[in-house]
């Protein structure tokens, strides 16, 4: 009897193959790894300071941190949407909501496209299946800057019927070694989403009181899983920053697409040494939820046609 070892039955960590980048920035070396499954993000440092919240190896994406959510973000109420007067009905993937949550791509291997030392290209395929009669391309390009990673997605109609679609990123922020509860969270907040008791969005409000992060507030004083329409700075682009007590801080950045944010706290985050810590989500989208059936934020591409746009995470200097 003979045995071989061959790629599939080499032993994997559950997010698959890991990408380790590395790039030798004006601040110090900037260090990033990337996922097989659900091309996410699962480690971000400058110069030894953490930029999101790392999670072990061996284990899948707490609170789905880091992950590309495609050809949604966020959720879809009841899974159910209507398309060329055909009701659809997508998998219930938050059963505890009776919602269809984060896009179809969550626990999908992406392949290989390209690769550097400073950065790498991943893609999948969204084929048709319950309540998506679609086929579409998605790549995602994770690329190290001098200061932190920029993130860039592109998305092709690979059908032969016009084909809709939204994106949006997962990633847990972190600014070095400072505990997140001392943190204070800033971004141009213009109006607060409402939802109901599934989380699901009823209307829209002005930006208000602990609703309004304009001016920040203190992670420590907020209970947040929330989304807002955003505002742009001169440059046509919009950030969020946390800032710590000393002064430094973690931006993440989106382009003029990325009109949308969700912003959720967990306090039992599962930290690579497994001790339970407050972690904050600072999710670009480019839509909000529910967006098959609101229509806002949401994007329709021709047959052969393709969408590109990008977001980021960096240290300032």
């Amino acid at each position: 009897m003979t045995t071989s070892t061959t790629p599939e039955s080499v032993a994997l960590p559950p997010t698959g193959e890991q990408y380790v980048l590395h790039h030798d920035g004006a601040h110090g070396p900037v260090e990033a790894t990337i996922v097989e499954v659900a091309a996410g993000l699962r480690a971000l440092s400058v110069d030894g300071h953490e930029l999101v919240q790392p999670y072990a190896e061996t284990r899948t994406p707490p609170w789905a941190a880091g992950i590309v959510l495609a050809p949604w973000p966020n959720r879809i109420r009841d899974g159910r949407w209507v398309h060329n007067d055909a009701a659809q009905q997508l998998d219930i993937t938050e059963v505890d909501k009776n919602n269809a949550i984060h896009g179809l791509l969550r626990n999908t291997p992406y392949r290989l496209v390209e690769r550097a030392t400073d950065s790498v290209t991943l893609g999948a395929a969204i084929v048709p299946q319950h309540g998506w009669p679609f086929r579409l391309w998605t790549t995602v390009t994770y690329a190290l800057t001098g200061n932190g990673i920029r993130v860039s997605h592109e998305v092709t109609n690979q059908g032969t019927e016009r084909a809709p679609f939204a994106l949006g990123a997962h990633p847990f922020i972190r600014v070095g070694d400072h505990d997140v509860e001392t943190l204070t969270i800033t971004a141009r907040t213009l109006e607060h989403v409402i939802v109901d008791a599934r989380l699901n969005p009823v209307g829209f409000e002005p930006a208000e009181g602990s609703r309004d992060l304009t001016n920040g507030h203190v992670i420590s004083s907020l209970e947040l899983d929330d989304a807002w329409k955003v505002g742009r700075d001169d440059d046509g682009m919009i950030r969020t920053v946390l800032s710590a007590p000393d002064g430094s801080e973690t931006e993440v950045w989106q382009d003029g697409d990325w009109e949308w944010l969700q912003v959720f706290i967990t306090r039992q985050f599962a930290a690579p040494s497994g001790e339970m810590v407050t972690a904050v989500a600072i999710e670009p989208m480019t839509a909000p939820a529910d967006a098959l059936n609101s229509g806002l934020g949401l994007r329709w591409l021709e047959p052969g046609e393709s969408w590109s746009g990008g977001w980021g995470i960096c240290r300032p200097a």
